[in-house]
């Protein structure tokens, strides 16, 4: 990893609880990076934070060290029961809020805090029966989280440290108004510390700023270019037939060690998947639907390195913290230029380097211009040699196992699985 993101600034420098120190230690890490520079002395302290930064600059440390710091220097009250948890911290994917869980594992290993984690999809029951004997540190959608609370296995009347992430993906998914529904049964915020993050502060975060935080502190990390220094980014002017066979070509020419392919619907990301793996490319496919013990199964696989490409639609495109991704091919031109910029954001992060190519076809051509002025600049553009496009073997495909309606009876829809049109390779894994 380079160290080209990270300032001279040494964590030892803040007044830090040795057991964070010790985690921080553990963790191999030293220096801060500019977010957690300008943000740790005023959370640290009792300054309510409202922070902008890139997507893999160390927000998350930010607030987990300042969090984890708050608890351990203030007690809880001698009223507090079990099931009052002393933090809470809200992300909007199930992926991000997995990852922070991990995280605060990590650095506050040797406090002995306890952690609670409640996302949807799976572990209904064993979040619950978690919350329930209690936990100092709650992190969670927001979905699951007011699900347990208006059942009052919990309540937020203890709460000391309120935290807010990716606090501009909650307005795009609509949780705002669940967000706001949690915060007023918080108490008042002269009386916890409140700490938001954000990809951009805009007039909408900060208003909920300000609605819900004492008098937060604006903290803004300008980078020098609106996507991460290290990204090589590359557009190649292509025919729709082409996509297929360029994707191959480019992927057999480059032998990227871990992909990440973007598509913009669910239905393009079963055929990528299916021309991959019929052209011996071990893929995987992470969508809306996919069942949350798979969606992890498969984020494991990939980061471990077991499963070489990931195809995505903008699900992935938020809150996925994979070390080492090398490539990430946007198979579809997005149409929302930010999310440019959030999936080209799967790599090159934390100072390492990656590629970011992108195809410009017949149908997704014109979000080009757009994307290009948001970014304020051109993109390098790629030549379709003959030489890259690769004759495609068909595809796998994908065919649905009728789920069983009310009366017991095979019904229409239900979960993709393999064609039995080929057979199964080895090392192969379906969605």
């Amino acid at each position: 990893m380079s160290d080209t993101h990270l300032t001279e600034t040494q964590f030892s420098s803040f007044e830090l609880p040795a057991e964070l120190l010790q985690g921080l230690d553990d963790a191999g890490f030293s220096y801060c990076t500019p977010i957690q520079e300008k943000t740790l002395p005023l959370a640290l302290a009792g300054q309510d934070v409202a922070g902008q930064a890139q997507t893999g600059t160390g927000k998350t440390a930010a607030f987990l060290l300042a969090t984890m710091t708050v608890l351990l220097r203030k007690h809880a009250s001698g009223k507090r029961k079990p099931n009052q948890p002393r933090a809470l911290i809200l992300a909007p994917t199930r992926e991000l809020a997995i990852q922070i869980h991990k995280d605060a594992e990590q650095l506050g290993k040797h406090t002995g805090l306890k952690l609670a984690l409640a996302y949807g999809g799976t572990g209904y029951e064993t979040q619950k029966q978690t919350i329930e004997e209690g936990c100092d540190i709650l992190i969670g959608t927001p979905g699951r989280i007011i699900d347990y609370f208006k059942q009052h296995v919990f309540n937020l009347q203890e709460t000391q440290v309120v935290v807010l992430d990716e606090a501009d993906r909650m307005f795009d998914l609509g949780f705002i108004k669940d967000i706001r529904y949690l915060l007023r049964h918080t108490p008042k915020p002269e009386k916890r510390l409140g700490l938001l993050f954000s990809a951009t502060l805009s007039h909408r975060v900060m208003e909920l700023a300000y609605e819900h935080m004492n008098r937060p502190e604006s903290v803004v990390i300008e980078a020098e270019t609106m996507t991460a220094d290290k990204v090589t980014q590359l557009v190649y002017h292509t025919a729709n037939e082409e996509k297929i066979p360029l994707l191959l070509g480019l992927m057999k020419s480059m032998d990227p060690s871990r992909s990440i392919v973007f598509t913009n619907t669910k239905r393009a990301a079963e055929r990528v998947w299916g021309f991959l793996e019929g052209n011996g490319i071990g893929a995987g496919i992470l969508s809306g639907d996919v069942p949350q013990t798979k969606r992890q199964s498969l984020l494991n696989d990939f980061t471990e390195g077991r499963l070489p490409v990931l195809v995505a639609t903008d699900v992935a495109a938020r809150g996925l913290h994979i070390p080492g991704v090398s490539h990430v091919f946007n198979f579809d031109l997005p149409d929302q230029c930010e999310d440019y910029v959030h999936r080209i954001g799967r790599t090159a992060r934390a100072g390492e380097s990656g590629d970011a190519i992108s195809f410009a076809c017949e149908t997704y051509a014109f979000n080009l211009m757009d994307i290009e002025e948001y970014l304020g600049h051109k993109l390098p553009v790629g030549y379709v040699d003959a030489s890259l496009l690769v004759e495609p073997k068909p595809m796998v495909r994908l065919e649905r196992k009728p789920l069983p309606n009310r009366h017991g009876k095979p019904g229409a829809g239900g979960k993709p699985h393999r064609s039995r049109g080929g057979p199964r390779r080895s090392g192969q894994r379906s969605s």
